[in-house]
């Protein structure tokens, strides 16, 4: 049944575990400390965390340089601390996604060590090397400005080594039968000890054959379809959540043309960064066009709607002009900007004022798909910009006005905890905003309920309304006979609009967030007020009309 796909009607929560909670005093949190805050997560409303790479690590790229791929990193506990923090989230009911980094490896993995000492080794194939330099070497970085090859060469071997993002993460040669083999063993083992799914890192360059002079080559959406055959065999609602910053018109190959061979979810970004563009300058049409053009995907497949994550805000699929717009807006200053095409800031201190924060989630959980909160994005965090790159937005948790924000007993913590300015833990924690009423927090918790009460955001198909003014997004949700209206003013001046809902029971809605509700006139036309960065959301006919329609 359709109706069983769990990651259709959860809210997921991405955290790093060594910035969530130390339980033992080594100023690195870990899964001891994690699992004593499930209960957080819980009364949060949260139904899946989204872990980074908790493998063993040298950790020169947030872990995401694996060196084990089958062994938790010591710094956040053994395999069995893992083992025990799973069995008391699925007490909870909550499931557990692990990031899944398959395109590359640590340059101190065993493969790598193995494969550049010996050109007869097993793992020599591995990875992909050039006895020349290829033409091309200093083509196609991720990151760049701060990776400045990728192509490098290795003494030991005596060849040059490929490799997508930083010089010490090689790339595996997914071309390679046993490479694809001991991933679905990687995939399997985790599978096993509980994992709800994976959610797989750098899809497009995982699956891109490359070779020496033409390393953007071909993409094997075939091994995808390796990979889910893998999970449905092995745990049969298990699902893969792919990073493919691609365009709309290349996403139904990500998803398999019936939905059905390749990733279950994808995470929106064509719409992410259109957002920022609709909240930097109230100009909606271009956010309404992303969705009109990330609209039809396979029935089974899912969007992952997000405002931020562990990485900066890309915003490389906005044209020049849209792009100077956000950055004008969200990061004026230089070192809020990273790589000329993103900004490395937390929401709220880029939003700047309570008002519009909400007015963000409100639209991003009112978005087609399954919502994603970044952790501590549901107090109000800030960042540290004088740490380097994207750690400025990877600071620990803010539990409680305690020294190290009460994230850790250690004189000194894995990212320093921001102590300093209207973001410093002294104001924003957690502690202070679960007494507050009014807090963002309990916000929040208030947004995710109702969220999870209209499940037709996450099942339903969807229309854009015609609202009158370019200012203001209007959208319908429908499914198994009940409607959702949703109605958003980006603007910071008040507006009223006429809405004409055109569905059975269209002449009353019933706001879900206050209590009033709004009478069409005899025309089924809407008069709908909006305050500045203004949102409401209204079921068609009330609860009684959907029980009804649903008993239809």
């Amino acid at each position: 049944m359709i109706e069983d796909l769990w990651y259709k009607s959860t809210v997921i929560y991405s955290l790093d575990v060594k910035s969530f909670m130390d339980s033992d005093g080594d100023g690195t949190g870990d899964f001891e400390g994690l699992s004593r805050r499930l209960d957080y997560l819980k009364a949060l409303g949260i139904g899946t965390v989204w872990l980074a790479p908790c493998q063993q690590s040298p950790d020169r790229d947030n872990g995401y340089d694996i060196a084990d791929f089958y062994a938790i990193d010591p710094r956040y506990g053994s395999n069995g601390d893992f083992v025990e923090f799973m069995h008391q989230a699925k007490k909870r009911g909550i499931k557990v996604v692990l990031d899944l980094v398959l395109n590359h490896t640590s340059d101190q993995h065993k493969w790598f060590k193995e494969a550049r000492k010996d050109p007869s080794s097993r793992y020599r194939d591995w990875y992909i090397w050039s006895k020349k330099r290829p033409k091309d070497w200093n083509e196609g970085m991720v990151f760049p400005g701060v990776q400045h090859t990728t192509w490098t060469y290795d003494e030991q071997a005596e060849a040059y080594y490929y490799h997508r993002f930083y010089e010490f993460q090689p790339d595996l040669n997914m071309d390679n039968p046993q490479v694809r083999a001991e991933a679905r063993r990687v995939m399997g083992y985790w599978l096993e000890l509980g994992v709800a799914g994976f959610r797989v890192d750098a899809v497009p360059f995982l699956i891109e054959s490359t070779s020496p002079g033409k390393s953007q080559g071909a993409l094997n959406f075939d091994y995808l379809a390796e990979f889910r055959r893998l999970l449905q065999w092995r745990s049969g609602d298990a699902i893969l959540l792919g990073e493919a910053n691609v365009l709309p018109k290349e996403s139904k190959r990500y998803f398999g043309h019936d939905g059905g061979t390749g990733v279950h979810m994808m995470f929106n970004f064509f719409v992410n960064q259109h957002l920022f563009y609709a909240l930097a300058t109230a100009d909606v049409a271009p956010l309404a066009e992303a969705l009109t053009a990330t609209k039809n995907i396979p029935e089974t497949s899912q969007w992952a709607q997000f405002l931020r994550n562990h990485d900066e805000l890309d915003l490389g699929r906005l044209d020049e002009e849209q792009r100077e717009k956000v950055f004008e807006r969200f990061g004026p200053d230089e070192d809020m900007q990273l790589y000329h095409r993103g900004i490395r800031r937390r929401l709220a201190p880029m939003l700047g004022n309570r008002q519009h924060l909400e007015f963000a989630y409100s639209v991003m959980f009112s978005l087609p798909g399954t919502p994603v909160i970044r952790y501590g994005d549901e107090i109000g965090m800030g960042e540290d910009l004088s740490l380097k790159e994207r750690d400025a937005v990877r600071t620990p948790m803010q539990w409680a006005n305690e020294p190290q924000a009460g994230f850790s007993k250690a004189d000194k913590t894995v990212y320093p905890v921001v102590d300093k300015g209207v973001y410093s833990y002294k104001q924003v924690n957690v502690e202070a905003q679960q007494r507050d009423p009014g807090s963002l927090l309990n916000w929040m918790r208030k947004l995710i309920r109702v969220r999870q009460e209209c499940p037709e955001i996450g099942w339903g198909d969807w229309k854009i309304l015609k609202s009158g003014d370019p200012r203001v997004l209007a959208m319908r949700y429908d499914w198994r006979g009940n409607s959702i209206v949703v109605v958003h003013n980006f603007d910071e001046r008040a507006c009223e609009v006429k809405l004409k809902p055109d569905v059975d029971g269209g002449e009353r809605l019933v706001d879900l967030l206050a209590e009033d509700e709004s009478r069409a006139d005899g025309r089924g036309v809407h008069l709908i007020p909006l305050e500045a960065y203004g949102y409401r959301w209204f079921r068609v006919g009330g609860l009684n009309h959907a029980i009804r329609r649903e008993r239809e």
